[in-house]
């Protein structure tokens, strides 16, 4: 599955590319396992961006965003980590950040950047952080350090060991 993310501002994580440049796109690959239990329910997952000494800039969060009376958003807090980071100050549903929870499998998504959707990323050290819960199950971090170097390019990959299988991130104009 792959789709566009818009409507991100730009986040001072790193300095911008000129224009001239050309757009960066950052493409994440995420894995969902299928966990078998007698009742699965889709996990919440938070996809966010740190640099260190930065900001934290949130790229994407699946949760029910289809529940009465925004009870989805209830259960944001359980993804902690995220929560903390900046999940508390973001007014959702925040266009182009929030979707709907996804099914087990291989996702894709690609954030364009330097146009006012995901920040411009400038040469440096990143962590691209991706953390699901689970209503009934657990909950997992998965940490994926990638250097962008100054052609724009950079990638890294990990795996989690039960709510997220791999996770892998490349940057590239």
């Amino acid at each position: 599955m792959q789709f566009r993310i818009t409507g991100l501002t730009l986040a001072a994580i790193g300095g911008a590319f000129p224009a001239a440049a050309g757009a960066q796109t950052l493409d994440v690959t995420l894995t969902l396992p299928r966990i078998n239990v007698a009742e699965y329910h889709k996990p919440y997952v938070a996809v966010w961006l740190e640099k260190a000494g930065g900001p934290t800039t949130t790229l994407t969060v699946w949760y029910d965003v289809n529940k009465r009376n925004d009870a989805g958003k209830k259960w944001l807090s359980d993804v902690r980590m995220w929560w903390r980071a900046s999940g508390r100050t973001l007014t959702l549903p925040a266009d182009g950040v929030s979707g709907a929870t996804r099914a087990p499998g291989t996702h894709k998504i690609s954030f364009v950047g330097g146009r006012g959707k995901v920040p411009a990323l400038g040469a440096g050290a990143y962590t691209l952080v991706v953390e699901a819960a689970r209503e009934g199950g657990g909950r997992e971090v998965v940490r994926v350090p990638v250097t962008i170097g100054a052609n724009g390019a950079g990638a890294g990959k990990a795996a989690g060991k039960g709510e997220l299988g791999a996770v892998a991130v490349a940057a590239h104009r």
